[in-house]
């Protein structure tokens, strides 16, 4: 089996390549590299989530931030945000330490296995989950993730129809206040969930 690039070490041969992004103005440059979710390139998935959020405020997580396109971002633009990056992948949060300086910005980079090691609640949380780590894990996340959010916090969750994003959104709405698709794409829905869990 094939060396996912949700291992906590990956083994893999390291192949290093740069990327650049301009998000809402701001030009970002990235190393990436293999081992790692979307080697060389932010993913469409990624790209689209960011350019549908809302301008970001207060505490911000950015959930498997992998080499950290999201929080990356998400600090540049919005500076006076307070971001947290976590995932489990030690190459990954390498990268997104040092994707952070490059980038002249500062955010928490947290090793944990989804919310193991993630303290507080947040006014946002950013999520591209690991669709290959299965179903049983993905969803885990997203009941977690209530749980991390304040009062008037929202999830964004980005997810390809082909991958499960009808039958996501039926669980998310089981689970939340309220949740729905913000935008569709080239067979990508980005959700937004709001705060509270359903008695």
């Amino acid at each position: 089996m094939n060396e996912q690039y949700f291992a906590q070490n990956p083994t893999s041969e390291s192949r290093p390549v740069s990327c650049v992004f301009s998000y809402r103005g701001c030009e970002l440059r990235f190393l990436t590299d293999s081992g790692v979710f979307s080697r060389g390139e932010v993913d469409y998935g990624t790209a689209l989530l960011l350019n549908t959020l809302p301008d970001m405020r207060g505490e911000v997580l950015d959930l498997g931030c992998g080499w950290g396109a999201m929080g990356v971002a998400v600090a540049k633009k919005y500076p006076d945000t307070h971001v947290v990056m976590s995932d489990v992948n030690e190459r990954a949060l390498t990268l997104a330490r040092r994707n952070l300086r490059e980038n002249r910005v500062t955010a928490d980079c947290v090793a944990s296995d989804g919310f193991a090691a993630v303290d507080g609640q947040f006014d946002a949380i950013l999520f591209n989950p690991p669709i290959r780590a299965g179903k049983d894990v993905v969803y885990r996340l997203f009941s977690q993730s209530a749980a991390h959010l304040k009062e008037d916090g929202c999830l964004y969750i980005v997810i390809r129809k082909q991958q499960g994003a009808d039958s996501a959104l039926k669980f998310l709405k089981e689970h939340y206040e309220q949740a729905e698709i913000m935008e569709r794409s080239a067979g990508y829905r980005v959700l937004r969930c709001m705060r509270g869990i359903r008695e």
